[in-house]
């Protein structure tokens, strides 16, 4: 019984240090730096299994869009549907660098997407 005790309490523990170094690691995780200079294997995952997943995602969003178009007609909100369902993916698609995390910058008129 008291090993049980004593191995819940080291997991708790464990947990509440995990949850303390979370924000440190995420803050050093995505530094300015990362963003802009992806290394070689986040590049071929992105290739390979991020821009497939979002070109899917654009097909997807853009039928649902057409579908759901007179809905959000009714609702008054067509252009933040197609916002989130065709819009998003797109840019993830075509416009985010070969590993970034973010779209930074339109093509066209070089303005933050803010």
């Amino acid at each position: 019984m008291k090993k049980h005790k004593l191995f819940l309490l080291g997991c708790i523990m464990g947990l509440c240090m995990l949850h303390v170094a979370t924000p440190s690691i995420a803050s050093y995780a995505y530094t300015e730096d990362n963003i802009e200079r992806p290394g070689p294997v986040r590049m071929a995952a992105d290739a390979a299994i991020a821009r497939p997943l979002f070109l899917a995602a654009t097909a997807v969003g853009a039928a649902l869009y057409v579908i759901t178009l007179p809905l959000s007609w009714a609702g008054g909100n067509v252009d933040e549907a197609g916002k989130m369902l065709v819009e998003l993916p797109a840019r993830n698609t075509f416009e985010r660098c070969l590993g970034c995390t973010v779209v930074k910058y339109r093509p066209s008129d070089h303005k933050p997407l803010h």
